[in-house]
């Protein structure tokens, strides 16, 4: 090993590597401090330096052994030393990043703070799924690197459906969308991960570019976790991303007029109000490294996203609601800002609680973030036109069922109404501190 490593190290000295030259000028310039200090010191520890000196500028009419020209003569030669050390060591960094990182050329200080500000963030723990979710990540990115990102593996429609039926794998579209949102790599690699194919081409129509990467590294490596963080590493993200489970699961549902619904996209087809959800089979298992960001989390946020599809399904596999009760961490809810046609109705901020609350007899939050800014009438007619509408922060009520709400401008009107990352993000690194 020893030998390797050094024969390595030798290759900064083959032709064509731009080192060499730069390396050879440090100890140049590391010579140069040193004569310098001791010409200031008056030091005779190198006595040839002095007979040196003293020859060439004898010639010139001058004495080292006067402080006149002793002193200048040192500054100027610490001066130089340093200077050919900044240099040398300025250069070397510059031709080793134009090759390992050119997008890092003139702001490598930059990146490097960046990096060493986000490692040294607070551990985040947020779960769900859905469109709600990835929209959070990208604010709370900002703050962060120490984000864990728990997700749903219940959907069964478009691209992530279809992977799941013919490959046998589990659906990746919400994974895919918090590994996009957490990306730290150029915005065109993040747009190809989003690319859908369009109608037209056979067996691919309708499929994304990342679940069919996703799906590939998950036959490369022969296991779905795996081949998760494998991706991660292609797009640089700041964070983890986990499914709850690495079984296959089914998403059930219970209304309140008896009918029983299974699979995501039926139940979110279906008309009534949901009683209940269910996971079939119900004994599924969470991932242990899930487990353990849990324990180890300053804050953990549940939502935003579907209720009954995208938050409720993490909170059906055995052992994530205990590992949430246990966690010393700040535990908060993020309610969505508008209701869903066919599953939250006539929805207030306090009916979300409820239907979060009555899938678990642990407590998994003790606060939750509601928005209070109402969106322009304009939104509030284009929504209503598809059976959607604000959600009426009802603060008394949730104070009243022992939550404390965080009150605030936490959405984005452009559009559409949906959460501003950077508004919820600030909002969640408050309540940590």
């Amino acid at each position: 090993m020893r030998v390797s490593t050094l024969l390595s190290s030798l290759k900064w000295l083959y032709p064509g590597m731009r080192v060499k030259r730069w390396l050879l000028l440090i100890p140049v310039g590391v010579a140069a401090v040193i004569a310098g200090v001791v010409l200031l010191l008056n030091m005779h520890i190198v006595d040839v330096l002095g007979m040196v000196g003293t020859e060439a500028f004898r010639r010139f009419g001058m004495r080292l052994d006067k402080p006149a020209t002793q002193v200048p003569l040192g500054i100027g030669m610490v001066g130089l030393g340093l200077l050919l050390i900044f240099v040398s060591l300025r250069q070397v960094v510059r031709s080793i990043t134009s090759v390992v990182s050119p997008e890092a050329q003139g702001k490598l200080a930059d990146m490097v703070f960046q990096r060493r500000y986000l490692a040294g963030g607070q551990r985040i723990v947020v779960i769900g799924g859905g469109t709600g979710l990835s929209t959070m990540l990208r604010g709370l990115k900002q703050y962060s690197s120490n984000i864990v990102a728990i997700v749903t593996v219940t959907d069964d429609g478009g691209s992530s459906g279809r992977s799941q039926r013919e490959m046998g794998m589990l659906p990746p579209g919400d994974i895919r969308n918090c590994l996009v949102a957490l990306a730290d790599a150029e915005p065109m690699m993040t747009e190809l991960f989003q690319y859908r194919f369009d109608e037209g081409i056979e067996n691919l129509d309708g499929h994304s570019f990342g679940n069919l990467l996703i799906a590939a590294m998950t036959r490369i490596t022969g296991d779905f976790e795996l081949a998760v963080k494998e991706t991660s590493h292609i797009l640089a993200i700041r964070g983890l991303v986990l499914p709850s489970t690495l079984e296959q699961v089914t998403l059930q549902a219970e209304f309140e007029d008896g009918m029983f619904v299974e699979g995501e996209t039926t139940i979110t087809k279906t008309p009534g109000a949901i009683k209940y959800m269910m996971l079939h089979p119900s004994n599924v298992r969470p991932l242990e490294e899930a487990l353990r960001s849990i324990e180890l989390a300053d804050c953990i946020v549940l939502g935003p996203g579907s209720v009954y599809t995208s938050v409720v399904p993490n909170l059906l596999v055995n052992g994530i609601p205990e590992a949430i009760e246990a966690s010393e961490a700040a535990k908060v809810y993020v309610c969505n800002v508008m209701t869903q046609p066919g599953e939250t109705d006539g929805y207030a901020a306090s009916h979300h609680i409820h239907a979060l609350t009555k899938h678990t007899e642990h407590r998994v939050f003790n606060h939750v973030l509601v928005n209070q800014k109402r969106p322009s009438k304009d939104l509030l007619a284009k929504y209503a036109q598809q059976n959607q509408f604000f959600v009426e922060p009802d603060l008394a009520t949730i104070r009243d069922m022992g939550f404390k709400p965080i009150v605030g401008d936490y959405i984005s009107q452009t559009d559409v109404v949906r959460h501003d990352p950077a508004k919820l993000a600030e909002a969640i690194i408050k309540l940590i501190y």
